[in-house]
C-alpha cells in the first residue's frame, strides 16, 4: 500500500510559502524527532532554494536520545543548516530558536533590520503547540490530528523578529514507502488515508528488532525469536482482552492500541529511523520511482503515437545505427 494524503488546502499553502519566501532570512522546518528523515519535506527546498534553514527535531522527549544525536550531527554537517532538538519541557524555547536564527543570519535582527522567519512542518508536528508556548497564549489551535492549522499568521517573537506561520504540509506523492508508514505511525496523516491494522504492523515490523525489549515490557510479551509482526499483534490484542467471540482478536482494536500507545510515548523513546536507513530507503525510492516514470513515459508515447499525434520512431537497422 502506498501512502498519500495531501488535502486542498496543502495547495494553498505551496502558494502562500512561495509568495512569501522572498523576503524571508532564515526558514525553520519543524521535523518530528521520531522520524526526522521521514517528516522532512523534499518539496521545501525547491520552494525556498538557498536561504539559510534552521531544522528543529521537536518531541525530542519521544525520541530515542542516542538516535536524535545522530540526527542533529546529520544536518548540522549540511551547510547553511544549523539543527537543534527541543520538546514540551523546555521552558525557553523562543531564545533557542532565536539565538539559532541570528547564527544562521547574524546581519538580521535589529529595528532597521528585521530577522524574517518562516516556520514550516508537516500536519501534527506540534508546530501550534510551539507557537502558543513562544507567544505565551493561544495563537493557535492545536490537537493531536492532521490538518488544524490552515491560514497563515505573522508573530512577533521579540524586537526585531517576526515569525510567519504556515498551515501543515506534505507533499504530493511520498515515493518513500516505509516514510508513508511512518508518517501514519506518528498522526501526519489523516485517518481516512491508512489502514490501521497495516500501519501498526509495519510499525512492529520495525520495533520488534530494534525496541524489543520496551515491546516486552509494556506488554508483557515472551518475545520468541523469528517472532513476526503478526504474531506480535495477535499477543498484544490477547494480552489487552481486544477478544471477539470464538477466541479471535481484534486485530483492528490491537493496531489502534499500539499506533496510540506510540504516538504517547508509552511505549518508550523510540526513533524509527536513523540518518543511515532513511537514505537507503530513499535511494531505494528514488529508483523505484524513476522506473514508473520510463514507464509511463513510454505508455504516453504508444499513445501518441497511436492517435498520429508524434510519428513512430524508426526501426533499428541490422548494425543498431536506426533505419532509412
Amino acid at each position: 500500500m502506498a501512502i498519500q494524503w495531501f488535502p486542498g488546502h496543502m495547495h494553498l499553502t505551496k502558494k502562500a510559502i512561495t509568495e512569501r519566501i522572498k523576503e524571508i532570512d532564515v526558514v525553520i522546518e519543524l521535523l518530528d524527532a521520531r522520524l526526522p528523515g521521514s517528516s522532512a519535506n523534499p518539496m521545501l527546498a525547491a520552494l525556498t532554494g538557498a536561504k539559510p534553514a534552521l531544522k528543529v527535531l521537536n518531541k525530542q522527549d519521544l525520541a530515542d536520545p542516542a538516535r536524535t544525536a545522530l540526527w542533529l550531527a546529520h544536518y548540522n554537517s549540511q551547510s547553511d543548516t544549523r539543527a537543534i532538538g527541543l520538546d514540551a519541557s523546555m521552558t525557553t524555547p523562543a531564545k533557542a530558536l532565536i539565538d539559532a536564527c541570528h547564527a544562521l543570519a547574524p546581519t538580521r535582527g535589529s529595528m532597521a533590520k528585521p530577522m524574517r522567519v518562516l516556520i514550516c512542518g508537516i500536519p501534527n508536528v506540534g508546530k501550534s503547540t510551539l507557537i502558543n508556548t513562544l507567544t505565551g497564549k493561544r495563537a493557535t489551535k492545536t490537537g493531536d490530528e492532521a490538518g488544524i492549522t490552515k491560514v497563515e499568521q505573522r508573530l512577533v517573537l521579540a524586537d526585531g523578529f517576526y515569525l510567519w506561520d504556515t498551515p501543515g504540509m506534505l507533499w504530493p506523492r511520498i515515493i518513500v514507502a516505509k516514510s508513508g508508514y511512518n508518517l501514519a505511525a506518528s498522526g501526519a496523516i489523516g485517518r481516512n488515508a491508512f489502514e490501521e491494522e497495516e500501519v501498526a504492523l509495519e510499525l512492529l515490523d520495525y520495533l520488534i528488532p530494534n525496541y524489543p525489549d520496551m515491546l516486552a515490557a509494556r506488554y508483557r510479551l515472551d518475545l520468541a525469536p523469528g517472532s513476526t509482526d503478526e504474531q506480535v499483534l495477535e499477543e498484544i490484542g490477547r494480552k489487552r482482552g481486544a477478544v471477539l467471540t470464538k477466541g479471535r482478536i481484534n486485530l483492528q482494536k490491537a493496531a489502534e492500541i499500539v499506533i496510540y500507545e506510540f504516538r504517547a510515548g508509552t511505549l518508550g523513546r523510540i526513533t524509527l529511523e536513523t540518518p543511515a536507513e532513511y537514505a537507503q530507503w530513499l535511494a531505494a525510492g528514488q529508483k523505484l520511482d524513476a522506473e514508473r516514470q520510463v514507464k509511463k513515459d513510454k505508455i504516453e508515447t504508444n499513445r501518441l503515437i497511436k492517435l498520429k499525434k508524434i510519428p513512430r520512431p524508426p526501426k533499428a537497422s541490422a548494425d543498431g545505427t536506426g533505419g532509412a
